[in-house]
């Protein structure tokens, strides 16, 4: 069943053809407008209702997943009439949902709708936008992070036909008492950086944000890696309850870096990780992992991967992010979580708003272990020792 929250009763106050849901970090935006779109085609014959992100990937650890996820807690959920290929699902009313991504220009410029909710709508552009709205009949939802001022601020808010939401984390009732003590330490953490002081308006209140200071600009999403791509290695960080064990792979082509993410996900053991690299058939592949956790890198030896520790000391940090930044960086689109983190990833400042050289310690769960294969494998400096011991 679903919790009733706030963020449920604010969205469906929304009357306007275009509803604005700009908000925070776990403030349940799509988990909200989705139950109300459901109910819209349940209750309205042949209603024609699209849900886009950026890119499938985007979609089905997205928008999707939530849409599935309701329709089960709801005891509505018909396998039978979801059509995984076509990426719909066909209510018995002859109303239908269907998924798909922005990338794709046939769709953008293809067959006219009822109704739109563009999720994340800050990550494509207003050209997709646009041929997306003109194509839309009756309403159109919007919603996103404001990390820093794009289209909709400079198009749609002066727009008489559109209205604004702002929601935080404290308009869902249904979040977890953990997921809102993590949020609130970067609350208590706003007065001692820029960088903290900016996640907090963002992702805490939900107000507008600025994206000055990122580290990384020289990267492009792409559809796959090349069938020619050479392998550089693979990189790992541990984590468990709060941050997410993690998998990256690094090819080389054309002088450029070619990077998929393979893993991320919490609560997993160091036995639940050597299983997860058996079901891919990683083999023995090299593995550079964190040296800091020298107990799990011991007991992935064990289990027969060709681990390798990473290369920490004096500046690791910095060289590792100046060698991956002589590379263009080409993410597979599938990598969701590391392409949030290269839009987040920012250079920490003082107390007087100067860069400090530093990068902040956060939004780096996947960038860690792409430092870590560049530090050891791309950059020409002696890559020091390690000693598996023995018991």
């Amino acid at each position: 069943m679903l919790k009733k929250t706030t963020a449920q009763l604010k969205i469906r106050k929304l009357r306007k053809r275009i509803r604005i849901v700009r908000g925070g970090t776990s403030a349940s935006k799509t988990f909200s407008i989705i139950p109300f779109l459901i109910e819209y085609a349940l209750s309205k014959p042949k209603q024609e209702i699209s849900i886009v992100a950026e890119t499938i990937p985007h979609l089905r650890r997205g928008a999707l997943r939530d849409f599935l996820k309701i329709m089960d807690l709801i005891n509505m959920l018909d396998e039978s009439s979801y059509n995984k290929s076509t990426m719909t699902y066909k209510f018995s009313n002859g109303s239908f949902i269907e998924f798909f991504s922005a990338d794709n220009p046939a769709k953008l410029r293809g067959a006219r709708r009822d109704v739109l909710f563009i999720n994340e709508c800050n990550n494509i552009t207003w050209e997709s936008y646009y041929q997306l709205a003109i194509r839309t009949k009756k309403f159109i939802y919007l919603d996103y992070n404001p990390v820093s001022e794009f289209w909709v601020d400079t198009e749609l808010l002066s727009d008489a036909d559109a209205e604004m939401i702002v929601l935080t984390y404290k308009d869902n009732e249904a979040l977890e008492p953990s997921i809102i003590r993590e949020i609130e330490k970067a609350r208590d953490k706003a007065s001692t950086s820029t960088y903290w002081a900016n996640w907090w308006n963002v992702y805490g209140l939900g107000q507008i944000g600025s994206l000055q200071g990122v580290v990384f600009d020289n990267w492009q999403q792409v559809d796959s890696i090349p069938l020619d791509a050479t392998l550089v290695s693979y990189g790992m960080d541990f984590g468990f309850t709060n941050d997410p064990s993690t998998l990256i792979g690094i090819w080389k082509s054309e002088g450029k870096l070619w990077i998929d993410e393979l893993l991320y996900r919490t609560n997993m053991t160091n036995n639940d990780i050597g299983n997860f690299l058996k079901s891919i058939e990683f083999g023995r592949n090299e593995l550079i992992c964190d040296s800091a956790e020298p107990k799990s890198i011991e007991e992935l030896y064990r289990q027969g991967f060709n681990v390798k520790p990473s290369v920490k000391g004096a500046d690791s940090i910095k060289i590792g992010i100046d060698t991956l930044k002589r590379y263009e960086l080409m993410v597979t689109k599938r990598s969701t979580n590391l392409i949030k983190e290269l839009r987040a990833y920012q250079w920490e400042t003082d107390k007087e708003g100067k860069l400090t050289g530093k990068p902040t310690d956060s939004m780096n769960h996947l960038l860690d272990p792409l430092r870590y294969v560049a530090l050891l494998k791309l950059n020409n400096r002696p890559s020091g020792r390690y000693t598996i011991m023995r018991a």
